[in-house]
Parts: structure tokens; sequence; C-alpha cells
């Protein structure tokens, strides 16, 4: 056979190694979810593609069995070759195996690399050359693959059963918080709150017992209705001394229209309440969505085991859950200073926190922030004293006798 012959097979045989190396990266390097959205919108290679990748032990055995192939009679053509030119020198099928080792790594990085970077550029037009290839040596890519899968199944792995496209919520939180450039941040921080409500409950989002706004029966008729008219809430829970004593809810729409009669009283202001309602502290925030939307209320009082009150939950608390800043300024609570440290309401929710700076201080435990720093340091600390709170230094800026009031998270790093 002419020298120049085999140069043209030893040439073919170095493309199609590049190929089949180039388009295994590529079809296992695709995007699913992108390659998904193709297959909607029908496209045929995309469609193509995922019929191949539904069984990706048949595809990387079709694939590893030609590279293979063409490896070798491209290794056997250069020892050739490298005879028939220099027949006397006794090194040189070792130089001839070195140089074309070289030529083919050279050969496999060049189109591995570029398939890392843009997969569709080779996946796609691979898919309609190892479909027909696939039937063609089927029988022989099969009888290998039942000898792998049975080695397989000997270390517990199943191929058939293998499902590599799933995201649990991890996962998924962490594609949502770096697609940056997909969406506004507003949005991010909704998917991420609606990721949340499985895990998060009523005591975490809940007002709690000292910052419940509400009207004790026992007050003057005259502070009651100075309370009605001045109240920035559309609803209010009734009590007698205390909260535990709930009456009910009062809705402000109901008592405004009677408020200025003189026959307006303690009667008739009970008259006009709503029967309270009563949430476990562990009840899920979807659950409790839910609920409100059934039963169609927007209010109730969060309680404890033994039945008693330890805050308030609204519908809107709900929401912001999901919605966060679109429906209250919550960065009202926790404000972002010139110099990159935060000044923020101890009161603030461990939660709401998070959501607001994209942190990840633990809300297992103590549900404010004022807890949190109340648990690590097991005291009420001082003004100006500084702590590192779970890898984030914190400066105490303000406290009273029972709590830390505000304080300034200081520039990481």
């Amino acid at each position: 056979m002419p020298l120049s012959v085999l140069f043209g097979i030893l040439a073919l045989m170095l493309l199609l190694s590049a190929f089949f190396a180039g388009s295994e990266t590529s079809l296992m390097s695709l995007n699913r979810y992108r390659l998904r959205h193709l297959v909607k919108l029908k496209h045929p290679s995309a469609i193509k593609t995922q019929k191949l990748l539904q069984r990706p032990d048949r595809l990387l055995g079709l694939i590893l069995l030609c590279n293979n192939f063409v490896n070798n009679f491209a290794a056997s053509i250069a020892t050739v070759i490298a005879i028939k030119l220099y027949a006397n020198e006794e090194s040189i099928i070792a130089i001839a195996t070195g140089v074309l080792t070289i030529l083919m790594f050279i050969l496999d990085v060049t189109p591995k690399t570029l398939a890392a970077i843009k997969p569709e550029l080779l996946a796609f037009p691979a898919a309609w050359i190892y479909t027909p290839l696939l039937k063609l040596l089927y029988p022989l890519v099969g009888f290998i693959n039942l000898f792998v899968n049975l080695l397989l199944r000997m270390v517990g792995v199943d191929v058939k059963k293998s499902h590599h496209d799933s995201l649990n919520k991890d996962e998924l939180k962490s594609i949502i918080s770096e697609a940056e450039t997909l969406m506004p941040i507003r949005y991010r921080k909704m998917l991420l709150g609606i990721l949340d409500l499985e895990s998060a409950t009523v005591e975490d989002i809940m007002t709690p017992r000292n910052e419940i706004i509400g009207i004790d029966l026992e007050s003057s008729m005259e502070e009651i209705v100075d309370r009605i008219k001045s109240s920035p809430h559309t609803q209010l829970p009734i009590y007698k001394k205390s909260i535990d004593r709930i009456v009910g809810f009062l809705h402000l729409r109901k008592a405004l229209v009677d408020v200025n009669n003189e026959a307006f009283d303690k009667q008739a202001l009970i008259n006009l309440l709503s029967k309270p309602v009563f949430i476990p502290e562990s009840t899920p925030v979807h659950t409790q969505m839910l609920k409100f939307k059934n039963e169609k209320i927007r209010i109730g009082l969060v309680v404890d085991e033994y039945g008693d009150v330890q805050g308030l939950v609204t519908l809107d608390d709900l929401l912001q859950e999901i919605v966060g800043e679109l429906i209250t300024d919550v960065n009202s609570a926790a404000r972002l200073q010139e110099d990159g440290s935060y000044l923020v309401d101890a009161n603030i929710t461990i939660r709401e926190l998070n959501r607001i700076t994209q942190w990840s201080l633990p809300t297992e435990g103590p549900k404010t922030l004022n807890g949190l720093i109340i648990e690590l340091v097991e005291t009420i600390p001082d003004s100006g004293i500084r702590i590192d709170l779970h890898g984030y230094p914190v400066e105490i800026i303000k406290r009273d006798k029972n709590a830390v009031k505000l304080v300034r998270f200081l520039p990481l790093g």
C-alpha cells in the first residue's frame, strides 16, 4: 500500500479519534434542563440527543468502542509507516509510538476543551451520527454492556434506576442564587422564599407576644376609641388585661362606622368581634396559608404546647415569606451603610435577615437576631462589645434591660 494512502488513513483515524473524544465530552456536558426545553420546542437534534442520553451506558459503550478501535488502528498504521520509512532503525517503533501519543493527546484535548465550553456545537451533530451507528453496532455494544452492568450491580449500582437529572432543594436554591444575570434580585428572593416555605413554621415569622398591638377591654372607652382611630392595622386583638384572655378580633372597617355614635360602648364593640383563631407554633407556613384561604380569615394567635399565646401571625406575614419587600419595607430593619456594614434592628427574624443579606445564619433555635446573640454570649451584652456571630463580626450598638436593640454587622474581611 502506498505511503500516501497510509498517511491518509492515519489522518482519518486521528480526526475520528478527535471526533469521538470531543463528542463524548460534549454529550456528557450538556445542560439537561436546556436540552429538555429544546425538546419541548421540537428541536430535531435535541430530540435525538435526549433519546441517546436516556441510556448513557449504551452511548458511552458505543463511543469508547469506536474510539478504541480508531486509536489502535492508528497505532498500527503509524507502525507500518515507520517501518516503511526507517526499516533499519531499531528504535523507530518506539519513536513512532511517542510521536503518535503526543499527536493524539493534542487532538483529544483540543476538541474536549471546545466541547466543555460549547457542548451543543458538537453534541447535536454527533447525535445524528451515533443514532444509526448504535443501531448498527447494537449487538456488540449490548454484549459489552452486559458485563459492564453486571460489574456495576456487584458494587450496588443499577444503571436503569439511576437518575442524574434530579435536583434537591439545596441545589435548586444554589442555582437560583447564582442566576444574577437572568432575573432581578427581588425575584430571586421571591423564589427562594417559596422554596423555604416547606421548612418554615409560623413560629419563624410571627409577631412576638411583646410586640402585639391590641385593645384591652379594661381600658376606658376614650382610650379604646383613640386606639381604634389611630391604629395602623386593619385588625386588632381584643382582650381582657392579658393577651391570653383574648375575646376576639376587631376589623376596624366595621368599628369606624359606629365609633363616633354615642351608643357605641364596650358591648357594641364585643358584638363586632370575630371569633379568635389559635394556631400551633409548629404549623408549617404553607399549611397555614391554605387554612387562611379555605377558612377565609387573615389573622390568628400562635400558641405553644401549653396553650399560652406566643405571638400573632397574619396573612400578610405569610405572603411576605414569598414576596418579601414587594409588600413591605423589610430593608428598614437591616440598612446597608456606605462602608459596607449593616445596621440591623435586633428584633428582626433570622430568616428575614438571611433573605435580605443572602447570609447563612442558623435558623434552628432562636428565631430573632436578639435571641441568637443572647444564646451565643449567654447574657445580654453591653453596648460597644464586639462578638463573632457564627462567622459574622457584630458590634452591639444599643441595648436595654431585657434585650439587644440595635447592632452593626461589620464588613467581612
